[in-house]
């Protein structure tokens, strides 16, 4: 029997669990010192994420999908993106929208049922990003979308579309990774494999060796990355969106991390989760691993840290007041952007909610 077709997948971490290099790291990444920023921010996801679990908690906020320990993932992917590039996600990765400017009020405006959280501030580079998209998966084809407009126009920008390890076993993920092969479009397929599609485990909804494998069908390069080592996301996603820029297509990357919350405020992981899985993970976090790098290097102190959360908390709390301020839109609102010459029958539920919530209904 002759061989058709061979691959392999490769791995890439820097940082181990305990936060001790085990290869040399990227010239660009070797000064502990450029690292701290983005370490910051981190923590900054990681607050903002506790703050909204007990906003939810409270009846200030609806159903809300916590990040928590997807950190490095998320700021990896938005640090290596540029302005002009497009991001889009799915529902999870606020550390990446924060990245690209999305205000933390937006977010929370958004999972209080509020549609104008999607209304990103013009001056960032988040006001031509999709805004969050809960139906798994369809994000990668508005990213693949965007990337063929890219190359249509000759315009120098990456589309970078993020999913979870459930999602890439949609086909949305899969017309994606074609067209982006059959196109040769610059779009990059982020695959955060937390272990978990909401309750059914990664093992049981795919029957591929690796997700990242899943690129090689459509003529992607791929790459498998250690998600909880800030250093290896910023590299391999660097490695990706040059790829894309230079012409020389697309990249499906599997980032390996894992899911320390519930699936979402609605969700029980203890029902199908074994306490002892999720005892482990902790011990492969991404802020312990950098936070003891740093520290060893001389970069970051239990004095600094202690001092940012601080800030954190006082920052955050600005973003929830004005969350909290918003006032609520008219009635009419959800009717005024849905049709440029909106029809008759719609026009009659306008006038007839407006009635209603004037009392006269």
């Amino acid at each position: 029997m002759t061989l058709a077709a061979s691959f392999q997948i490769e791995y890439l971490q820097y940082l181990g669990a305990d936060g001790r290099p085990v290869r040399e790291l990227p010239v660009a990444l070797r000064d502990p010192a450029a690292l701290v920023p983005a370490f910051r921010r981190m923590l900054f996801a990681r607050a903002f994420d506790a703050k909204a679990v007990a906003l939810q908690r409270t009846g200030k906020l609806g159903t809300y999908p916590p990040c928590l320990g997807h950190e490095a993932t998320h700021i990896g992917i938005g640090a290596a993106m540029r302005a002009g590039d497009v991001f889009a996600p799915s529902y999870r990765e606020v550390g990446t929208m924060f990245e690209r400017g999305v205000r933390p009020r937006d977010v929370l405006l958004y999972w209080g049922g509020d549609e104008r959280g999607s209304d990103y501030p013009r001056d960032s580079d988040a006001a031509i990003d999709f805004p969050i998209c809960v139906p798994i998966a369809t994000q990668c084809l508005h990213a693949a979308g965007a990337a063929l407009a890219f190359k249509l126009r000759g315009q120098p920008h990456v589309a970078v579309a993020a999913c979870g390890d459930g999602g890439s076993s949609k086909s949305d993920f899969y017309a994606a990774l074609n067209s982006a092969g059959a196109y040769d479009l610059p779009l990059v397929l982020a695959v955060i494999n937390n272990g978990w599609a909401i309750s059914v485990p990664r093992e049981a909804q795919t029957g591929a060796q690796t997700l990242a494998q899943k690129g090689i069908a459509g003529g992607l390069h791929c790459l498998q990355v250690d998600g909880n080592d800030l250093v290896a996301v910023l590299e391999s996603m660097r490695l990706a969106i040059e790829r894309a820029r230079a012409g020389r297509g697309g990249t499906v990357i599997e980032f390996m991390t894992y899911r320390l919350s519930d699936h979402t405020t609605a969700d029980d992981a203890r029902r199908y989760r074994d306490d002892a899985q999720v005892k482990a993970a902790w011990e492969r976090e991404p802020i312990a691993r950098l936070r003891a790098w740093l520290t060893t290097q001389g970069a970051w102190s239990a004095e600094e840290e202690a001092a940012w959360k601080a800030e954190c908390e006082r920052l955050i709390g600005i973003e929830v007041d004005a969350y909290l301020a918003t006032p609520s839109q008219p009635v009419e609102a959800m009717f005024d952007h849905l049709y440029a010459d909106p029809p008759p029958d719609v026009l009659a539920q306008r006038a007839a909610a407006i009635a209603l919530e004037a009392g006269h209904g």
